[in-house]
């Protein structure tokens, strides 16, 4: 257990704006993470080793992408016992994302909106994160995630997922082709099969060339929305298959707001996350799971806000799971939990 208790701490965050929470919790984390202060947010890691993908997971709890888009705590957020750390998304160039405010807590849901937009340092400085972090050395995998910028139109949009992909690859375990931000104008538009076909047909071509110059493969993953509708989700998996991917992460927030209606801040555009994206992203991973069959790796996310929510994820068919909103509300004791019940449940 941290020495500081979460629920000692959440009141006083939760009593900030939710931007500021989050800045004021990353700029603690940056400053502790490589001194003795290290120890109050540490607890040792779950061992429940799996091979997914052709690598070594510690275990099958892992960090999403979007809390820490610029890799500036991983060796915090390792020290809390997660097996595999995901940061980013990160754009070529730096980018200040969307005005603000940005992002709303919605407690009487468990859930959040934001509409931060890819707000992001750019690709030197989070490469100068990354070279720092000692999680890799200390046996976690970290994956990094990529995106493009703003400003690119959606025409060019392979240009910087290219850029960025050249930049990630010697530092990068996986690497993440985020395709499914609803916070970026048109980019959910590349979910659909010729521009996605097109897209991951560049990257692989792109993987190839620097798997001979850096000789080692980094496993690709797209990332993907709740809001398909089964068609989509059956093109995504045969174009996955097809470009020869290594594995799908499903999902990212979504628009839908059936779930919170009527709560304040619910009409807020942007992308919904937490419990009511559980079932949204449990439907998409068990149709991924159907199309692409057993061994096809999946790695779960949305609405993981409990140790039952992590089995839920398993049942439907993911390999490892990640958090994101269910961290934020329940901690680091979440961690320990949801990796302790999918160990008993491998056994």
């Amino acid at each position: 257990m941290p020495l500081i208790p979460y629920a000692l701490t959440r009141p006083f965050l939760f009593g900030l704006d939710p931007e500021q929470a989050h800045e004021l919790t990353l700029g603690a984390l940056a400053r502790i993470q490589h001194t003795p202060l290290v120890c109050l947010v540490s607890q040792t890691r779950v061992a429940d080793p799996v091979s997914v993908a052709g690598l070594r997971f510690p275990n099958r709890v892992g960090l999403a992408a979007g809390l820490d888009k610029n890799g500036r705590c991983i060796d915090a957020f390792g020290a809390m016992g997660f097996g595999f750390v995901e940061v980013g998304t990160v754009t070529p160039k730096p980018q200040p994302g969307n005005p603000k405010p940005r992002m709303f807590r919605l407690p009487q849901a468990q859930a959040m909106i934001n509409r931060l937009g890819f707000n992001n340092e750019g690709l030197v400085a989070f490469l100068e994160n990354v070279r720092r972090a000692r999680f890799r050395e200390r046996g976690g995998i970290l994956g990094l995630n990529i995106g493009k910028n703003a400003a690119t139109p959606i025409e060019q949009a392979a240009d910087d997922y290219l850029a960025a992909l050249d930049g990630v690859y010697p530092h990068a375990d996986y690497v993440t082709v985020n395709i499914s931000s609803p916070n970026t104008a048109n980019l959910r538009s590349l979910q659909t099969d010729a521009a996605l076909d097109a897209l991951l047909g560049a990257i692989q071509a792109r993987r190839a060339a620097l798997e001979a110059t850096h000789a080692r493969r980094v496993p690709v993953f797209v990332k993907i929305a709740p809001d398909l509708d089964e068609a989509a989700v059956r093109a995504i998996a045969a174009t996955l298959r097809a470009q020869g991917i290594d594995g799908v992460i499903a999902t990212n927030t979504t628009l839908a707001r059936d779930a919170v209606a009527g709560l304040p801040h619910a009409q807020e555009a942007g992308g919904l996350s937490g419990a009511p994206v559980a079932a949204a992203s449990n439907r998409v991973i068990a149709q991924l799971r159907a199309e692409l069959g057993s061994g096809f790796p999946i790695i779960g996310v949305g609405g993981v806000m409990s140790a039952e929510d992590a089995l839920a994820k398993r049942q439907a068919g993911a390999d490892l799971v990640q958090l994101y909103t269910g961290f934020i509300y329940a901690g680091p004791p979440l961690v320990q939990a949801a990796a302790t019940a999918l160990a008993r449940a491998g056994r």
